[in-house]
C-alpha cells in the first residue's frame, strides 16, 4: 500500500503537507476506509494516528469522526464531524451527526436537525438515513405511532432498489412491530429481505423469528466443527475395522503355516505324497489372492 489508493479529493487536501507526511497520512486514511465496516476499532486507531499527524485537514477530521461513530464514541464523533463541516461547509454527514445526538441521549436535538434548513442540501440517500434517525428519536421519546408515520414515505414502494431501500423497509417493519402490527411488520421484513442481497440489515433473521423458524447460515462454524468430530469418529471406526481384519489375516496365515508344517511332517513319514495327482491344474496349487481395502474418511 502506497497511499495512492486514497480518493482524489482527499489527496488534494493532503497536498498542503510535506510529501513524506502526506504519504503517511494517506496510508492511514486508506486503512480507515478499508477497516471501518469490518473492524471499526482498528480503523479508529488508524484514524487517531492520521489525526495526530494532520489535524488541520478536513478529510482527516471526517475519517476520525466516522471511525469514532462506528465504535460508539458519539461525543468524539460529533466533535470531529462538526470540525470537518466548519472546514468544508459540507452537510454530507448531517444524518450521522443527528444519530450521534441520539446516541448521547438527546433525541430532541436529533429531531431538530431533521427539521433544519440544511436538510434541503442533502442528497436522497442522506435524507432517507436522516428520516430513519428521526424515527428512532421518536421511539426513544416513546412516540411509537409517530415513528411509524415518520417512515411512511413513497420511497418504501420504490420499484427500483436503491442503496437505502433495504434499510428503510427494515426500519419501517421494526417500527410496525413495536406498535403490535405484526402481520404488516412481517410483510415489510420480507420486502426488506428481498432487496438485501448481502444480509446487511438482518431482515431475513427477523422474518424467520416471526415465522417461528430458525435461520441457518450457509456456513455454520459450529456445525462444521460437529462434522469434523463425526468424520474423526468415522475414521477411528474404520481404522479399528482395518486392525481387526489385519488380525484375522494374521491368524489365517498362522493357520496356513501350521497346516504346511503338518503336511511336511506327513510327507517325511512317507504317508502323503503332495504330488501324487499328476492331473492337478497348476493354478489349483496357488492360494487364492486376498485383498483388503478401506476408504479414508474425507472431511466435507
Amino acid at each position: 500500500m502506497t497511499g495512492e489508493e486514497l480518493d482524489a479529493v482527499a489527496r488534494r487536501e493532503l497536498m498542503s503537507l510535506p510529501k513524506t507526511l502526506a504519504d503517511e497520512v494517506a496510508k492511514n486514511l486508506v486503512m480507515v476506509g478499508r477497516l471501518v465496516d469490518e473492524d471499526a476499532e482498528q480503523a479508529y486507531r488508524y484514524s487517531r494516528v492520521a489525526l495526530r499527524l494532520a489535524s488541520r485537514v478536513a478529510a482527516v477530521r471526517e475519517a476520525a469522526g466516522i471511525a469514532a461513530y462506528m465504535t460508539g464514541r458519539y461525543n468524539e464523533a460529533l466533535s470531529e464531524l462538526r470540525a470537518a463541516r466548519r472546514m468544508t461547509g459540507s452537510v454530507e454527514h448531517w444524518a450521522v451527526m443527528a444519530d450521534c445526538e441520539r446516541g448521547l441521549g438527546r433525541p430532541e436535538r436529533a429531531l431538530q436537525m431533521a427539521g433544519a434548513p440544511e436538510v434541503k442540501e442533502l442528497d436522497k440517500a442522506t435524507q432517507i438515513e436522516l428520516r430513519i434517525v428521526a424515527a428512532g428519536a421518536r421511539r426513544d421519546m416513546g412516540q411509537l405511532d409517530a415513528a411509524v408515520v415518520t417512515l411512511q414515505v413513497p420511497e418504501l414502494n420504490a420499484t427500483i432498489s436503491k442503496e437505502w431501500t433495504a434499510r428503510l423497509r427494515y426500519a419501517y417493519a421494526d417500527a410496525l412491530l413495536e406498535v403490535g402490527r405484526e402481520d404488516e411488520a412481517r410483510e415489510w421484513f420480507a420486502r426488506a429481505a428481498d432487496v438485501d442481497s448481502d444480509g446487511a440489515t438482518g431482515a431475513a433473521d427477523r422474518l424467520a423469528e416471526l415465522d417461528g423458524s430458525e435461520f441457518v447460515d450457509a456456513y455454520d462454524e459450529e456445525a462444521d466443527d460437529d462434522d469434523v468430530e463425526v468424520d474423526d469418529e468415522l475414521e477411528d471406526e474404520l481404522d479399528d475395522e482395518d486392525d481387526d481384519e489385519d488380525d484375522e489375516l494374521v491368524d489365517e496365515d498362522d493357520e496356513d503355516e501350521d497346516d504346511a508344517e503338518v503336511d511336511a511332517d506327513a510327507s517325511d513319514d512317507g504317508e502323503v505324497d503332495v504330488f501324487a495327482d499328476d492331473d492337478m491344474d497348476d493354478d489349483d496349487d496357488l492360494p487364492a489372492a486376498e485383498s483388503d481395502s478401506a476408504s479414508d474418511a474425507k472431511r466435507d
